[in-house]
Parts: structure tokens; sequence; C-alpha cells
């Protein structure tokens, strides 16, 4: 016999995200009403401070940059008091500018969330765009992604070796000891977002555990790419995970994610206060499997 119900499509984690401010919902109460709801995980970016006169243009284009960029909380700050009140969702930085840090200071600072949270932690990593908010990190524009890089297996050889010690172009230290250690080994995961490109997916292969497409947009016509990547370092493709993030959701754009095999995806609230970021939670449940 026939039927005209559409075939359901496999069931995907979804997790969300939001641009945090200082005016939005509280990430306590979003975190413990996004576990409840069963949502896979919550992630949220970061700057440390948005200088007033910029060169730079907003990254979403015009002319005028988001009143969320300077209100931005410290995202491992606001992660750990996530972490207090949830047992299960994951929590992540969507995405950390690693560049602008010390990466002994933050790979204790993510080491002692990921302790805190028992082993919940996923840390998305992030080139940056803006230069005059790297220029007061002493952080040349032209180097940033070299200095992800460096700063992400410093992180990695402190988190996993007893005895750590790294030896770049930005980053030089002997042997240290470093505690706590995360409770996921050799870490938490680390997602490399943005855009496709062979740079980008050179790294996402050389030293994460995923992509993050942001906006979800170009996935397929970077898989090639991801796959040569995949070679040069000896990985196999299908240990990479790709998670769509910052999305707007509907049924097509999420069976279409599921065709390419991805079994994550990471959808956008509005930065907002609870009274309006609630519903739209809500509205995003009928996504859930």
């Amino acid at each position: 016999c026939s039927s005209d119900l559409k075939p359901e499509r496999p069931s995907m984690r979804l997790g969300l995200t939001l641009h945090l401010t200082d005016r939005s919902i509280d990430i306590r109460e979003l975190a413990v009403e996004a576990e409840q709801r069963g949502f896979s995980s919550i992630w949220i970016p970061e700057h440390t401070h948005i200088p007033t006169s910029r060169a730079t243009p907003p990254p979403g284009g015009g002319s005028e940059l988001d009143d969320e960029y300077p209100r931005s909380p410290d995202p491992w700050v606001s992660l750990a008091a996530a972490a207090a009140v949830t047992d299960r969702i994951r929590l992540g930085s969507g995405v950390a500018l690693v560049a602008q840090h010390d990466p002994i200071v933050l790979a204790k600072v993510v080491a002692s969330v990921d302790a805190l949270s028992a082993g919940r932690v996923d840390m998305g990593v992030g080139y940056g765009w803006n230069r005059e908010e790297m220029a007061h990190h002493g952080v040349e524009y032209s180097t940033r992604r070299a200095r992800v890089r460096e700063h992400v297996l410093a992180m990695k050889a402190l988190w996993t070796d007893e005895e750590a010690e790294f030896h770049g172009d930005f980053v030089d230290f002997s042997p240290s000891w470093s505690w706590p250690k995360p409770v996921q080994q050799p870490g938490p995961p680390v997602f490399v977002g943005g855009s496709g490109g062979p740079r980008l997916m050179d790294h996402v292969a050389e030293f994460a555990d995923g992509w993050l497409p942001i906006g979800g947009a170009g996935i397929r016509r970077a898989l090639d790419e991801l796959r040569s990547a995949c070679d040069r370092h000896q990985r196999d493709p299908e240990d990479v995970a790709i998670i769509p993030f910052g999305t707007l959701p509907d049924e097509g754009k999420l069976a279409y994610y599921s065709d390419l095999g991805i079994s994550e995806a990471v959808l956008r609230l509005p930065s907002a206060g609870r009274d309006e970021v609630l519903p739209v939670l809500d509205d995003f449940t009928r996504f859930l499997g």
C-alpha cells in the first residue's frame, strides 16, 4: 500500500548558541532550560573588548557593529557557572579567540572547567577578524592563524603530558608541570570555526577533532578539501566531526545535513532576554528527535 507520510530523517543532536551579553538571558538559566528540553550542547562566543576606533568592517557586512560584541562576558567563567547548575549538557566556546591569550594560562582555565564539569567541555577555536582587538593584545593580524595553531598544540601538550614542553615561533616553554589535567583525555575536543579553505582544513586535520562551519554554509563544497587535508595528515575523514554552527533550522536543512552524514548541528538563538529566548527555545524542540 502507498503512504503520503514523509520518511523521518535520522535523529540529530542539536546544540544551541547565542551571543551572550550582560543584557541577555542568564547563562545559568539558559543552560538549565536547554538541558531540561534535551538539547545536547550550549556554545558562547568570545570578545575580550572592542576598540572604539575601528577600521575593520563588521563580520556580517554593513557599517555598524552589533551592540552585542563589546558586551560579551568571559566564556570560561560563564561556562563554569553553567556547569554548576547542570549535569549532562556539553559546554562549548563558540569560538574562543585563542591567539589573544597566553596558551599556558588558557590551558589551565579550560582544563579547570573540564574538571569542574566532569568532562563536558568542547573547545571551539577561531582565528578572529577584528584587527584592532588583536593589536591591543600584541597580535599581528597576519600571524593569527599560525598563532592559533601553536597555541592549540601547546595547550594539548599541557593537557596530556606529565612534563610538557613546547618550542615554536610564538610559544616556547621548557619541561613544565601543569594540573589539573582535563577529565577528557587527550583533552577536550577542539573544533576549528570558520569558512572552508585549504589552510583551515589543514589545521582541522592536523590538530582538531572537527570543523564548525559558521552558519552551516558551504559544507558540500569543502568536503574534498577536508579529505585531502586528512590524507596529508594520515587522518580518517570519518573521525573528523562536522558541526554546522549558528544555523537557523528547518526540516529541509537538517535533512540535508543528515544526508551528508552530520550527526549534530548548533542552532542560533537570539541575543535577548529570557522572555524572547525561551519561546524560540520551545519552538526549536520540534526539531529534536
